[in-house]
């Protein structure tokens, strides 16, 4: 059992950027396309394919942000396998978020070029769905990790979280 603790923080844009993507995603999966056919709403379509670029920037700069100036907050006595789980979770869960924004343009793009009726577009939309629940999971995981380690209180859940704050 770790007793070590960190009390490493993110930083406020860190904190954001995790915060303000839960609320983006949220969004995204409330509104979501639940037919392909609403697509042929031209306004309808334009928001999508725009939601979905400013996702894919604001993903970027995140990754590059978090990646470049943000350290885990593990303690050091971390189990070698937990942080790699943990590493292994937190990456996935970028690379399924590039993913689903990625595959919901091209499932855009195989509409705009009218492509809306082939397999093709049924392959994508069904890759795009496969992603879609394999993020599901990977944020299961990420909720429960960070239930844990509020259960645990070494610091983990409160260098990101800005409620039920841990004891130092």
């Amino acid at each position: 059992m770790s007793k070590q603790k960190n009390y490493y923080n993110y930083s406020k844009l860190g904190k954001f950027f995790h915060w303000g993507f839960v609320i983006l995603f949220v969004y995204g999966v409330a509104k979501q396309v639940d037919n392909i056919n609403q697509l042929k709403d031209n306004t309808f379509f334009r928001f999508e394919i725009l939601f979905a670029l400013i996702f894919l920037v604001l993903l970027l700069i995140r990754i590059i942000y978090m990646k470049k100036t943000q350290k885990t907050s593990l303690p050091e006595d971390t189990p070698k396998l937990q942080k790699k789980a943990a590493k292994i979770v937190h990456n996935g869960m970028y690379v399924l978020l590039l993913g689903t924004v990625l595959s919901g343009l091209l499932i855009g793009f195989l509409f705009w070029v009218d492509l809306n009726d082939n397999f093709l577009i049924d392959i994508t939309i069904t890759i795009h769905e496969l992603i879609i629940n394999l993020l599901y999971f990977l944020i299961g995981i990420h909720i429960l990790a960070a239930t844990y380690h509020r259960l645990k209180n070494d610091g983990v859940w409160s260098s990101m979280v800005p409620f039920f704050k841990e004891k130092k």
